[in-house]
Parts: C-alpha cells; structure tokens; sequence
C-alpha cells in the first residue's frame, strides 16, 4: 500500500518545511518537493500540518481501581485517542501485592491484544519487590519483555504505596538494566492522616479531596523522589506534576544536573480548584490525583513546559462514569473513584492553550506531545518524528479549525467530559498509524487489534544528554 500525502506543512521537534511525503506499508519512505508517483491514496495537506503521531505515555485503560474499573477498555479508549490525534499510549500493567509481575504483564497483554486500535507499550507498576522473587522478575522485564520503565508510588497505603528502600532497590535496577523508575511523588502516609482528620469532622464533599492534598505534599514527594535517584545514581520521571511547588523540585535538580524529568497533564493546565466547588455531587467528576490547583499554578506550569523543566503532557486516562462509578463517593469523598477522561482531548487542548495562544512554538507543541515521549521511553526514531525509515504514524492537523468539546460528540466511553462546552483552535484531521489511516472526515476507519504492542530498548543512554540546561528553550 502506497500513500502520497502532498503540500503539507511538515513539522516535527526541530523541523518546519514544505514538502510531500510517500508512505510504503508501514513506514516512510521518501520526503521530497513535488512528489510525482504512483500511489493507491493521494492525502491533499494543503494549509495543514503534517505532525507526528501523538504518544500518550500515561494511560490506565482498563484498570481495576476503587472497587470498579476505569470506563475505558483498550478498543474504546485507543479509539478516541486516534480521533484525538494520538498514534500510540504507554498503559500500566499492574503488580498486585505479592504477585508475579510476569502475571501480571500477560493480564495486561491479554486486555489489550486483538482490540489496541493504535501502538501501544507498558510500564509496570511495581508494589513488592522482595529480592528473591520479584527482583529478577524486574530485570527479565527489561531484558526481554521489552518493559524499561516502572512505576512506584508514595500514595495509597495498602494498596500501591512502597517504601523508600523498595524505591531505592527499584531506582538501582533500573539504572543497571538501562530502564527508568516512573514515580508518583506525594506524601500519602501524611495526605491519609489529614483525609482521616476530615471525614471525622464531618468533611465528605468532593472539594476535601483537593483539600486534603496539599502542594507541600507533593513537592516533598518529588524532593525525595529526586534524592533516591542521586543516591542510586539513576534518572528519574515524576508523573502528573500539578504545582508550582513540585516543579520548584525539579527546577532545583535540573539546574544542578541532575537527571530528573518530569511531566504534567492538560487538567493541571486548563482546570483548577473553582471545579470543586461546583453545585451538589459535580465536583466528583474532578476528583483525580494529584487533586486540581488554585489557577495560579497554570502559569507556572507552561513556563516549564516552555524552559523544557517539564518535558511533555501526558493525560493519565483514566475514566469513571459519573452516574454510576463516582457516586460511589457520594457520601465519602475518600472513596470517589480518582481518575478522568482525556485521552481525546490532549492534542487540540495543548495546540490551542500553547501555539494558538502564543506560549509554546509549533516545534515545542510537537515535542511536547510526542517526541520527548519517543526519546524518553525508547521509541524514538520509530516513532516521534517525521523521516525516511520512521513508522507511518502522521496526523495531518488543521490549524485554524475550530471545535466545541463536549460529552455528546467525544468517542470516550464516559458520561461526561471535563472540558466541556470548551472551544479550541486546532483540530486533528486524518490520522495514519503505521502508514493506514485510520481517521478520516471524522470517522474510525480501522479495525480492533490493528495496533501492535511495543517492546522498547535500552533508554538510559538517551537520557543524560537531555537533562543539560543548555538544552531549555
């Protein structure tokens, strides 16, 4: 299968140029003026951009959570993330206490194969980790399963939270196997104290969720998270970054040298604390963690997004239905189901609060929303970028067409959307995922399983370099 997408606009992380690009099966294959030649589809981009798929490198499809399990499926959500733009996801297979993490790899395999609509690949998130069984677990892993990161988390004790020696244990592994520990950075054992203090006063409305997690909580959790990596001499990667306070955290190591890496969300961009205060049960539906922030935040968060102190813009999907998961929570903020849609959404979020806006460049919108992603986690020159020997994973996006977002029309399988009634500029188009598109006018064109699973290489070596100041922008 051949395709000829013409008079695009192509630009990557450190690309913008005018040409035409031909696709043979799944990759490109030619990039050149005025392409003339045989092809089975012909794409017109003019006045459009020819992008990179997007990577979504924090999705939890399908996931077992809070007594029920996220909206979205691996059909349903990589679905909506392709009409978004986005080409591939990074999900979470999860290792329950005291459980083969090689288990618990093949049940994560199993809810995604023969249904991923896109490229998809996994992190592990890692609860136990005694040296004797699970540690060589970990490092088969990342020797041949193709698993180069895990995820370790400071919040939910009993159920996720790990010791610091089981960070540090975890930190070590990976700097040995050229992996990367992905952390969830807030002081849970203290947030439950405080949550516990609540609820016996009385406080169960949605709004405690968000006060009962202070900033202070999480930039601590981000310091030590830091700290750990120097003392096992490996990076690090802070997920969901929401605060000002954290990215201090992370501005300080950076500034010192230090491998440390971080990302944030559009809902830490676009929402805030206001939400929680919103009429009867509604803020259940902005119950997510690290909770929404008082606006002023945002500011600072798109500084770092543009000093490159916080590398790209994850989502972390992870649906509930409003009416009959986070009523769970009715009478208990505690036991709302954490968690949001927004896999759909990031794309033509981020082009239009970033370039349309004037904060970011195209090139750093493109970077931001896939290229960081493919050199951080070991995908990229595979995916990530737009050149000869790359996979066919494009999206040709409209810059100036503008959109409504809203429950009725999005493709998540969730009752409603957190942006909802919010306009953007910048909407995507057609999208290819490895050279066949699967978005066209609007319309799923592919087929369930279509997407492949990704096993990624060694990223450690990829790493340091980006970490120099001399690289902020």
């Amino acid at each position: 299968m051949k395709t000829l997408i013409k008079n695009g606009r192509i630009v990557t992380a450190v690309d913008d140029y005018k040409a035409d690009i031909l696709v043979e099966g799944e990759t490109i294959s030619l990039i050149g003026k005025s392409l003339d030649m045989e092809a089975d589809k012909v794409i017109d981009a003019t006045g459009k951009l020819v992008i990179p798929g997007g990577i979504d490198p924090h999705t939890h499809m399908d996931m077992p959570f809070g007594g029920t399990t996220s909206a979205d499926d691996f059909l349903t959500g990589t679905q909506a993330a392709a009409h978004g733009g986005t080409t591939t996801i990074i999900d979470f297979a999860i290792q329950t206490k005291g459980e083969s993490m090689l288990k618990a790899l093949e049940t994560w395999h199993n809810k995604a194969a023969g249904k991923a609509a896109i490229d998809y690949g996994f992190h592990m998130i890692v609860t136990d980790l005694t040296p004797k069984d699970h540690v060589p677990e970990m490092r088969q892993l990342m020797k041949h399963e193709g698993v180069l990161s895990c995820k370790l988390f400071m919040a939910y004790p009993g159920v996720l939270l790990v010791d610091d020696a089981t960070i540090f244990r975890a930190m070590t592994i990976a700097g040995e196997e050229g992996g990367l520990i992905c952390m969830h950075a807030e002081n849970g054992i203290v947030i439950n104290e405080i949550v516990a203090k609540a609820l016996a006063e009385g406080k169960t409305a949605p709004k405690y969720h968000a006060l009962t997690r202070p900033t202070k909580a999480e930039s601590e959790g981000v310091h030590r998270a830091i700290a750990l990596a120097e003392m096992a001499g490996t990076p690090v990667y802070i997920v969901h970054l929401s605060s000002a306070d954290a990215l201090k955290q992370v501005k300080i190591a950076r500034d010192e040298g230090v491998p440390a890496f971080a990302e944030t969300c559009p809902q830490y961009l676009f929402l805030d604390y206001s939400y929680y205060e919103k009429e009867g049960f509604e803020g259940a539906k902005y119950v997510m963690t690290p909770a929404l922030r008082e606006k002023w935040n945002q500011d600072e968060l798109w500084t770092g997004l543009r000093m490159n102190d916080l590398q790209l813009v994850s989502t972390d999907h992870c649906p509930f239905c409003f009416k009959d998961q986070k009523q769970l929570g009715k009478d208990d903020f505690s036991k709302i189901p954490n968690g949001g849609p927004g896999v759909e959404n990031r794309m033509s979020l981020i082009y239009n609060g970033g370039v349309a806006q004037g904060r970011i460049t195209l090139n750093r919108f493109v970077e931001i929303t896939s290229t960081a992603a493919a050199k951080i986690f070991g995908l990229f020159p595979k995916k990530g970028t737009i050149a000869v020997g790359s996979d066919a994973d494009i999206v040709i996006f409209d810059p100036d067409k503008k959109m409504t977002i809203s429950a009725k029309t999005h493709h998540m399988n969730v009752d409603y959307n957190c942006y909802e009634g919010m306009e953007v500029t910048g909407v995507t188009e057609t999208v290819l995922s490895k050279g066949k598109v699967i978005i066209e006018d609007g319309k799923y064109l592919g087929k369930p399983g279509d997407g492949s699973y990704l096993k990624r290489s060694n990223i450690q070596q990829a790493l340091r370099p980006m970490v120099s100041a001399g690289q902020r922008h």
